[in-house]
């Protein structure tokens, strides 16, 4: 049988076990023992990572110990580091030294999302560029297979990392609004205040409107105050937050002029201070 039909026939088990084993574990681990004897690797396995990368399952091979551990330090000091902090998806590499040494990471993806890697060790001469199509195939299958069957451990990642995902969402939207909100009311308050403080010819009913418009921002200023609590809650659950501006006094309230207030009383004070106010 030549190597084309051997391809195939790993392929075809491969496709056939995943669609009616319970147990993915043992077909992915006989599959990655035929490529490795197929291609020539002296190790191989197959990681399902959580939303953080960390292995939630992880399935070997190898040909003796020294060839596992030697391929499980390749994982956790480089491979595992470069998935995490610059995005690697695959790769293939040579190492040199008293034995020389290949290998080869490949992703699982699925529907735009990676979930997991096949790695493999090769010693001795380098064949495994002229496989290259052969293991991005086994390892197209092997995530589809994973996808396609029930695991629980994969199915809670996702679902933690879309509720997460959700969380974020939220979080952008009222961290802006907020802002946004704070930025107007600032404002209305920073103008009534330089009216009131500045402006002795105004009449008691327009005092009075100035007085309750800026009751009223104040009450704007309290809703948009639940930002702090609400920034640590979702810290609590997502480990990330914005900055939210915090001017209030020694008994919580909102300051009568706060920061924002007061940087809109420059910007606006020589304005505010000679146009004419109009009462009706």
């Amino acid at each position: 049988m030549d190597k084309n039909q051997d391809r195939f026939e790993i392929l075809r088990e491969l496709a056939l076990g995943g669609a009616q084993a319970e147990d993915m574990a043992s077909v992915a681990r006989i599959a990655l023992g035929q490529a490795a004897r197929l291609v020539g690797l002296n190790a191989a396995a197959l990681f399902l990572f959580d939303d953080k990368m960390e292995p939630v399952i992880s399935v070997n091979h190898a040909v003796n110990q020294a060839s596992r551990e030697t391929l499980e330090k390749l994982e956790s000091e480089l491979l595992s580091d470069l998935r995490k902090k610059r995005q690697l998806l695959s790769a293939y590499m040579s190492f040199g030294g008293e034995t020389p040494y290949h290998s080869f990471t490949l992703p699982l993806t699925h529907g735009g999302r990676t979930f997991g890697a096949v790695i493999g060790l090769q010693e001795g001469k380098r064949t495994l560029i002229a496989e290259d199509g052969f293991l991005e195939a086994l390892a197209a299958l092997l995530a589809l297979s994973y996808a396609a069957g029930d695991v629980p451990e994969l199915k809670k990642a996702s679902e933690e990392s879309y509720e997460k995902y959700k969380l974020e969402g939220i979080r952008e939207v009222a961290v802006t609004a907020n802002h946004e909100i704070n930025g107007i009311v600032m404002a209305i308050m920073g103008h009534v205040r330089l009216l009131l403080d500045r402006r002795s010819d105004l009449d008691d009913e327009l005092v009075q409107k100035l007085k309750t418009i800026e009751k009223s921002a104040e009450k704007i200023s309290d809703v948009t105050w639940g930002c702090r609590r609400s920034r640590k809650w979702i810290r609590s659950i997502t480990g990330t937050v914005s900055s939210c501006n915090d001017y209030r006094n020694a008994n919580g309230r909102p300051t009568r002029i706060n920061k924002a207030g007061t940087l809109w009383s420059r910007l606006f004070s020589y304005q505010v201070l000679f146009e004419p106010i109009k009462s009706h």
